[in-house]
C-alpha cells in the first residue's frame, strides 16, 4: 500500500505511546486519523494535538475487550470518512507474576485487551475492508514476547503469542482470498511508554485483591518493566517502522538487527528447530 495521503486510518490505544505516535505519523502522512481508547481525557487531547496539525481526525473513546464498542467504532469511522484502508489493533496492557499465582482477574483483564481487542477489531473491520476490496492494511500490535519467553509474564507473553498466530493465521486466509490487504505483526523491543503504568485504567471489577500479589516475583518484574521501557526505544521509531512496512507490504515488523532481543529469539527459534529444551536468553545476555 504505497500511498497514503488521503486515507483512513483508525488506531486503538491511541492516548499514549505506540498508539499516540502511529496516530501522529498518519497524520504526517497526510491520512485521515481515528484514534480510540478507553481514557477518554487523553484521547481528546491526542484529538486537540493532530486537529492542531490540519490533520482531519476523530476521537472514540472506545473499551476494546467490548465488541459492540469495537463495531461502533467502526461505524464512527465510515460515517465521518466513508472508509477504512489502515486498521492497527494495538491496544495492550501488562501484569506480571508467577503463572499459578498471577489472580484471574490479571489474565482476564490482560488478554481481554490484549487478544480480545484485537479479536474485536478483525472481526470489525476486517469484513469492511474485504467488502471495500481497494489497497489497505492491518496491524496487529504484539511483541517480542510474541518470539521469546520469559518467567513471570504468562498472561503478557500468551497473550501476545496468540496475537502473532492470529495474524499469521489472518495473512495466509486473506492472501488465498487474493484480496488486497496486507498484514503485518508489529513486534517490539522495549518501547518508551505507559504500558508499564497500565494499573491506572484497569477496570474496577478487574483490580487485585488485597494480597493477591503482594509476592516478590510481583514487585520485581513490574519494577523491571518500568526500568526497562523507561530507556526503551522512543515510540516515535516505531510508528516509523510500521509506515515503512505497510509500503513495503512486510508481515514482521521487527527491532532492529543489531536489538539484543533478537538474539533471545534466535535461541528460542535454535531450542525448536534442535528439539532442546526452553532456554532462557535474556536480551542481552551472553548466550
Amino acid at each position: 500500500m504505497q500511498e497514503l495521503r488521503e486515507r483512513v486510518a483508525v488506531v486503538t490505544g491511541a492516548a499514549s505511546g505506540i498508539g499516540r505516535a502511529l496516530a501522529e505519523a498518519f497524520a504526517r502522512e497526510g491520512m485521515h486519523v481515528v484514534v480510540a481508547d478507553l481514557d477518554a481525557a487523553a484521547l481528546a487531547e491526542v484529538e486537540r494535538g493532530l486537529a492542531a496539525t490540519g490533520a482531519r481526525t476523530l476521537a472514540v473513546p472506545t473499551d476494546v475487550t467490548r465488541a459492540d464498542q469495537v463495531s461502533a467504532l467502526a461505524e464512527r469511522a465510515v460515517e465521518a470518512f466513508g472508509a477504512v484502508h489502515v486498521v492497527c489493533n494495538n491496544a495492550g496492557v501488562f501484569a506480571a507474576g508467577p503463572s499459578w499465582q498471577a489472580p484471574l482477574s490479571d489474565w482476564e483483564w490482560v488478554l481481554g485487551v490484549n487478544l480480545w481487542g484485537v479479536v474485536h477489531g478483525i472481526r470489525a473491520f476486517v469484513p469492511l475492508l474485504l467488502e471495500q476490496n481497494v489497497e489497505a492494511h492491518v496491524v496487529n500490535t504484539a511483541s517480542m514476547a510474541a518470539l521469546t519467553s520469559m518467567p513471570l509474564t504468562a498472561a503478557y507473553t500468551a497473550s501476545k503469542h496468540a496475537v502473532l498466530a492470529l495474524s499469521e493465521t489472518l495473512y495466509h486466509e486473506l492472501r488465498g482470498r487474493g484480496a488486497p490487504i496486507g498484514v503485518s505483526a508489529l513486534c517490539p523491543e522495549a518501547v518508551a511508554t505507559g504500558i508499564g503504568h497500565s494499573e491506572r485504567i484497569r477496570p474496577p471489577h478487574l483490580r487485585r485483591k488485597s494480597g493477591e500479589a503482594d509476592g516478590p516475583e510481583f514487585a520485581l518484574v513490574e519494577a523491571g518493566i518500568r526500568s526497562a521501557i523507561a530507556e526503551g526505544t522512543p515510540p516515535a521509531r516505531i510508528a516509523a517502522r510500521v509506515v515503512r512496512a505497510i509500503r513495503e507490504d512486510r508481515f514482521y515488523v521487527l527491532p532492529e538487527r543489531d536489538d539484543p532481543w533478537l538474539g533471545a529469539c534466535d535461541a528460542r527459534l535454535e531450542d525448536v528447530r534442535l528439539r532442546r529444551n526452553p532456554t532462557l536468553a535474556v536480551p542481552g545476555a551472553a548466550r
